[in-house]
């Protein structure tokens, strides 16, 4: 018998690996000493944003207080068994500072850590060896972040924020590795930037399409014709049009930033109602309307990078241009887009108050 046959075979799928430590503990002494917990939650989204400093100074001890700026949405985590109190504290504190409140909703025993709780060495530690590993996974994937985050920088930011989410949600309880967890919720998370601009279902058809097409052109060495994109994706032609069209949509609608830059060059020419038919007055009315909602929908360039106004507010663009001059109402936008009246009409009142401004600048 030889040596080598004699000496066992090892499997590196089941050699052990030493655990990460992080400012001098190990990831599972690190989750221990903050263990994930359940407590109270209320969501609430508003017409416009809260002073946050104050809505938090006017909550009870201990509650605390997150804002999600993509989503425009607000969550308060209080201890178990006050989710009903907490709810009515927000409710009266918005109705006296004079701000409506959307889609409040009380829920309990929501499983969560604050980040904070955790070792400052260890979390740094941690955050910064998980963003590393984040951007390197998520390459693939980079396509499709630059559609929403064109900077390095923000790109960044979004990195660790979603590890911090992940820290706030992971459940030490479960046997899975941090490191598993987060490559599996960093995927979802990746979709939902195109969801939460542009509509569940339109993010859903242009991510379908993409991955067809780049199936097709792996196996055939070229890119399909549209009969043959249908029947690979087992549908008819005429719904492929139709589904085109939407993601031809959505590239339109990413172009907003561009246009932001060039919208206050354009000059727009009002003609005298005395000098011209009605109809051409109309035509018009609607460019310098459609011109305007376009530049109150693109992104502020003076916002700083964590507020909605840093983002084109597609969603705002799409209620007001399709309900005034496409025929449609909110209820049927509400189905296609999958996305509730209640989001739309956040995101359009959002564009409307600065539509008004831009209304106003115009015709000065």
């Amino acid at each position: 018998m030889s040596l080598h046959a004699a000496i066992p075979a090892v499997d590196d799928r089941t050699r052990s690996r030493d655990p990460l430590v992080f400012g001098g503990l190990t990831e599972s002494e690190g989750w221990a000493l903050a263990p994930i917990t359940p407590r109270d939650r209320v969501h609430f989204r508003t017409d416009r944003e809260l002073p946050l400093a104050r809505f938090r100074a006017a909550l009870p001890a201990g509650v605390t207080v997150t804002y999600d700026e993509g989503e425009g949405l607000y969550r308060v985590d209080g201890a178990r068994g006050t989710a009903e109190s907490l709810a009515g504290v927000i409710r009266d504190w918005c109705a006296d500072a004079g701000y409506g409140t959307v889609g409040l909703r009380p829920e309990t025993d929501v499983r969560r850590r604050a980040p904070r709780d955790l070792p400052p060495a260890f979390l740094d530690e941690l955050c910064r060896h998980y963003c590393r590993v984040s951007l390197k996974r998520l390459q693939r994937n980079m396509s499709t972040i630059r559609l929403h985050l064109p900077d390095n920088d923000d790109v960044d930011q979004q990195v660790a924020e979603w590890v911090l989410k992940a820290v706030s949600t992971y459940d030490e309880t479960k046997s899975v590795p941090f490191g598993a967890y987060l490559a599996t919720q960093l995927s979802k998370w990746v979709h939902d930037l195109g969801r939460n601009a542009y509509g569940r279902t339109a993010a859903d058809t242009e991510n379908k399409q993409q991955k067809a097409i780049a199936a097709f052109t792996a196996e055939h060495q070229r890119r399909p014709s549209e009969r043959e994109l249908a029947a690979f994706m087992g549908q008819s032609v005429a719904t492929l049009r139709r589904n085109s069209q939407t993601v031809a949509t959505l590239n339109g609608l990413r172009n907003l930033q561009s246009l932001d830059g060039g919208a206050d060059g354009a000059e727009f020419v009002v003609p005298d109602n005395t000098e011209v038919p009605d109809e051409i007055m109309g035509e018009a009315e609607q460019t310098l309307l459609s011109h305007a909602l376009t530049a109150a929908c693109a992104p502020d360039p003076t916002a700083r990078r964590d507020q909605r106004a840093a983002q084109a507010n597609v969603l705002g663009w799409t209620t007001w241009y399709l309900t005034t001059w496409g025929g449609r109402t909110k209820t049927q936008l509400s189905t296609e887009l999958n996305t509730s009246v209640r989001n739309m009409n956040v995101h359009a009142d959002r564009a409307e108050k600065v539509l008004k401004q831009r209304l106003v600048e115009l015709g000065s």
